[in-house]
C-alpha cells in the first residue's frame, strides 16, 4: 500500500508540473502578440521560433489531462484496495478449518502447522505467517490436504494445448560430451572417466549394433538425472580416497558403464555428486525438506543408490512419494520384497538399515541377476577381437596364478592355501603398498603393488588361474579374469555366509533365497559365476578340504579353457537390457485389469480365466482364446504358471525347467481359480500378507493368496506351502528379457 501511496504522489507532482509549463506557455504566447515585443526583439528572436508554439500547448494539454485521468483511477484503486483489504484481513483473522469427508487430515493438518510451522523456512517461502488463513493456503494450493479456500482468486481452467511432440533419442556417434557432464574434483570421478575413454570404442561399436537390430524404432528422448549419492560429501564418499589406495571399485566400475549405456542410447542426462546440485536440479525450496518441489520435477527418470535415496527422501517433502515412481535405484546385492515392504519387515522382522522404502521391487537394479525381485542392471567387460583371443590362447603360462585381492587383510591367515598353490604354481599379487612390502603377503609371492586397469589385463592375459580367498564378494574382477582366459577358483562357504555369522552381510535386504527367514546367504565368493557359468571356467571348491583344494589345481593347469563373456556383460548386452528397460518399464501407471464380465448373473461374477492347461497338462499357459491381452511387460505369451516343490523357491522352480522367474506375472495367478485350474483342492482360501504367497498348504487344503501386491516374490520358500510360481522364457545370453522382450 505504501508504494501505491507514493505512486499517486508522483501522478500528482506530475500534473502540478504540467499545469506550471502550459502556464508559462500562455505567458509566451501573449508576448507573442505583444507589439512592443516584435519591435524591440526581432533580430534575437525570430518569429519562426514561436509558431509550433500552438501544436505544442495542445499535446501539453493532452498530457496533463492523461496524467490527470491516471491520479484518478490511482485514488479510486487504492480506495478499493483498502477497503478489499480490510474485508481481507477480516477473512484472514477468521478462517476456519473446513469439514470435509474429502479431506480427513485437513484438521490434523492445521493444528501441525500451528505448532510447527516456524520449524522448517519453507513454510515461510510458500507464504505462511502463522494465521489460520495462510496455513490453509499452504495446505490447499501447496500440498493437498484441504480444500481450495472459495474466496481465493482461482484462475478459470483452460484447456491446455496437447504436449509438443517429445524429441526423439537418436544412439551417440562420440563420448566426449558424456566426459564433461561427469566433471571432476574426485579420483572416484577420474577413475570412471578413465573407464570410459577405455571401453569408447566398444560402447561405439555395441551402439551401432543395437541401432540396427532396432530397425529405425521411434524411442522417446528421456530426461534423466544420475546422482551418485555415496560420492556426496554428506555420505562421508569413504570410496574416492581409497581409489589409489586399493579400496573397492565394483561400485564405480557399474556407474562407469551406467553413464555410458544411458549416454549412447541418446537420452539426456544430469550428474550429479553433490546435495547442493541435488537440490537446484531438483528445485528444492529453501529450509530442511518438509515442503515439496517449488515446481514439477523435470526428470522422466533418476538413477541412484541408497544415499542418494535418503537424500531426495530428506529433501523433497511430499514431492518424494509423488515421484517416487521414476527413481531407479542402483542396489549391488539386490532388495527383496519382504524387506521393501515397510509395514510387513516391521512386524516380521525383516525390517534392515537400508530396506522398508515400498518402492515396487524391480525399481532395485542389481550388479548380478542374484533374485528376479529386482532388475538386473550389471555391468560390462571387455571384450576381445579374435586375434586377440588366439594371442592369449598363445601366450598363456599354464603355471602362473593371480590373486583376487588387493587389500593386505585378504592374504590374512592364508598361509597354508598359498604353500599348496606355491608347490605347481607362480603366484602373483596386486596388493596396495606405499613404502614397504606387507607383511601378509609371503616373499614367494610376486607382488606387483596396484596396477592399472590396461596393466592388470594383461596380467591376466598371462596367467591361467585367478583364485579368490573369499572376499570381495561378488565383484565384477573375476568375469574379467574369465573373460581373459582364466580359470576362477573360488571358495564354497560351508556354512554359507550370511548376517549371523558374518559382520559384512548384516543389515543387507536380502536373504538371497536361503528360506522364509530373515537371512542373507551366499555359497561362494561369487554365486553368479558359480551358477551361471561354472565349469570349467569357474571351480567351487571347498578350502578347508587340502585334498579337494589341491586336486583342483592340478586339474585346472591341465584345463584348456578359450576367454569366456556372457553376452549380458558385453556393451551390447547392457545396451539392449537398458534400452528394454526404459522403453517398457513404468511404475508411474497402474496396471491394466481383465474387462469386466458382459452380463451379470451371479454366475459370471467374475470374468473367466485367461489361463489354461498346457497340452501336456502339467502346468498354466496364456489362452490364446482368453479374449484380452493387457499391456504388460513382458508380455504374457511368454507365462508359463507352475507348483513349486515345498523345499523350493520361486527362482529354483522355474530355473529347474529352464525358465525365469517373472514377478510381474503374479497378478494373473493371484486367483481362487487358478487353484482349481492347476487341481489343487482348498477347503478355505483366505487374502493375507505373506511375500511367499500365493501358496497352497496340501497337508491341510488350505489356499492362501496374497493382500499385498508389493510382496509378490521370487525368494522364498517354507516346507509347508507349494507356492504357484510365474515363469518365462528368456533370450539366450540376455536372463533379464523374454524372448520377445525387446
Amino acid at each position: 500500500v505504501m508504494g501505491a501511496l507514493e505512486s499517486r504522489g508522483v501522478l500528482r507532482r506530475m500534473s502540478d508540473m504540467l499545469e506550471m509549463l502550459m502556464k508559462r506557455m500562455d505567458i509566451l504566447a501573449r508576448l507573442e502578440n505583444s507589439t512592443d515585443f516584435h519591435k524591440g526583439d526581432e533580430a534575437r528572436f525570430p518569429l519562426d521560433r514561436f509558431q509550433p508554439a500552438a501544436g505544442l500547448m495542445e499535446r501539453i494539454q493532452a498530457i496533463a489531462q492523461n496524467v490527470s485521468d491516471i491520479a484518478v483511477k490511482v485514488d479510486q484503486i487504492l480506495r478499493n484496495s483498502l477497503l478489499n483489504g480490510k474485508v481481507m484481513e477480516g477473512r484472514r483473522d477468521q478462517c476456519e478449518v473446513p469439514r470435509d469427508p474429502k479431506y480427513p487430515d485437513c484438521a490434523g493438518k492445521v493444528e501441525w502447522m500451528r505448532a510447527r510451522w516456524t520449524s522448517d523456512p519453507c513454510y515461510a517461502f510458500f507464504g505462511v505467517d502463522g494465521t489460520e488463513c495462510s496455513f490453509l493456503i499452504y495446505l490447499s494450493e501447496v500440498e493437498w490436504f484441504c480444500p481450495p479456500l472459495p474466496w481465493r482468486n482461482r484462475t478459470v481452467a483452460v484447456p491446455s494445448p496437447p504436449p509438443a511432440p517429445r524429441a526423439q533419442a537418436a544412439f551417440r556417434r562420440d563420448l566426449a560430451r558424456l566426459l564433461e557432464l561427469i566433471g571432476t574434483g574426485k579420483e572416484s570421478l577420474s577413475f570412471m572417466k578413465k573407464r570410459i575413454r577405455h571401453l569408447a570404442q566398444q560402447w561405439l561399436r555395441a551402439a551401432r549394433r543395437l541401432e540396427q537390430k532396432l530397425a529405425g524404432r521411434q524411442r522417446d528422448q528421456k530426461h534423466i538425472l544420475i546422482h551418485i549419492g555415496f560420492l556426496t560429501e554428506e555420505s562421508g564418499d569413504v570410496f574416492s580416497p581409497r581409489v589409489l589406495k586399493g579400496g573397492p571399485l565394483g561400485e564405480m566400475v557399474q556407474w562407469a558403464d551406467i553413464l555410458a549405456a544411458l549416454f549412447m542410447l541418446g537420452h539426456s542426462l544430469r550428474v550429479t555428486v553433490s546435495l547442493k546440485e541435488l537440490q537446484s536440479h531438483l528445485g528444492v525450496p529453501p529450509g530442511r525438506g518438509n515442503c515439496p518441489l517449488t515446481s514439477p520435477l523435470p526428470f522422466d527418470l533418476i538413477y541412484t543408490d541408497y544415499h542418494g535415496l535418503q537424500q531426495m527422501k530428506q529433501h523433497m517433502g511430499l514431492s518424494f512419494k509423488k515421484y517416487r515412481c521414476r527413481v531407479r535405484v542402483i542396489d549391488t546385492f539386490g532388495t527383496e520384497p519382504a524387506y521393501n515392504h515397510e509395514e510387513y519387515a516391521t512386524l516380521r522382522g525383516y525390517r534392515t538399515n537400508w530396506g522398508y522404502w515400498n518402492l515396487q521391487p524391480t525399481q532395485f537394479m542389481t550388479m548380478f541377476p542374484h533374485t528376479p525381485d529386482n532388475s538386473f542392471m550389471g555391468f560390462v567387460s571387455e571384450e576381445l577381437n579374435q586375434t586377440e583371443r588366439q594371442l592369449i590362447k598363445a601366450n598363456k603360462v599354464s603355471s602362473m596364478a593371480v590373486v583376487y585381492g588387493k587389500e593386505a587383510s585378504i592374504w590374512k591367515g592364508k598361509e597354508k592355501f598359498l604353500a599348496i598353490l606355491n608347490k605347481y604354481m607362480e603366484i602373483h599379487g596386486t596388493v596396495y603398498y606405499e613404502t614397504q612390502r606387507p607383511p601378509e603377503v609371503p616373499a614367494f609371492v610376486k607382488n606387483h603393488g596396484l596396477l592399472p586397469q590396461h596393466e592388470f589385463q594383461q596380467l591376466l592375459r598371462k596367467a591361467k588361474l585367478f583364485i579368490g580367498f573369499g572376499f570381495p564378494y561378488e565383484g565384477p574382477a573375476p568375469l574379467e579374469a574369465i573373460a581373459n582366459g582364466c580359470v576362477f577358483l573360488q571358495a564354497r562357504f560351508n556354512p554359507p555366509h550370511s548376517s549371523l555369522n558374518h559382520e559384512f552381510f548384516r543389515g543387507k535386504p536380502t536373504s538371497r533365497e536361503a528360506t522364509g527367514t530373515a537371512v542373507f546367504q551366499v555359497s561362494s565368493q561369487h554365486p553368479y559365476a558359480e551358477d551361471f557359468i561354472g565349469k570349467p571356467h569357474v571351480w567351487t571348491v571347498d578350502y578347508n578340504n587340502s585334498e579337494e583344494f589341491e586336486a583342483a589345481i592340478k586339474t585346472i593347469m591341465r584345463t584348456q579353457v578359450d576367454p569366456y563373456l556372457p553376452y549380458e556383460y558385453t556393451c551390447e548386452g547392457m545396451l539392449e537390457r537398458i534400452h528394454a528397460y526404459i522403453q517398457h518399464q513404468d511404475f508411474c501407471t497402474t496396471p491394466s485389469l481383465p474387462p469386466p464380465p458382459k452380463t451379470k448373473s451371479p454366475a459370471m461374477q467374475s470374468p473367466p480365466s485367461p489361463l489354461a492347461l498346457s497340452p501336456n497338462s502339467t502346468h498354466l499357459v496364456w489362452s490364446p482364446s482368453a479374449g484380452w491381452a493387457p499391456q504388460a511387460w513382458p508380455p504374457v505369451a511368454s507365462l508359463q504358471v507352475w507348483v513349486s516343490e515345498p523345499q523350493h523357491t520361486c527362482t529354483e522352480t522355474c530355473r529347474r525347467r529352464g525358465l525365469v522367474c517373472e514377478p510381474t506375472f503374479f497378478r494373473f495367478l493371484n486367483k481362487e481359480e487358478v487353484f482349481l485350474q492347476l487341481s489343487i483342492a482348498c477347503d478355505s482360501t483366505e487374502y493375507e500378507m505373506n511375500h511367499l504367497y500365493p501358496a497352497v498348504a496340501e497337508n491341510v487344503r488350505e489356499c492362501y493368496l496374497q493382500k499385498e501386491p508389493l510382496l509378490f516374490s521370487c525368494a522364498g520358500y517354507n516346507p509347508k506351502y507349494r507356492r504357484l510360481c510365474p515363469c518365462r522364457d528368456f533370450r539366450r545370453g540376455q536372463v533379464a528379457l523374454c524372448r520377445d522382450c525387446l
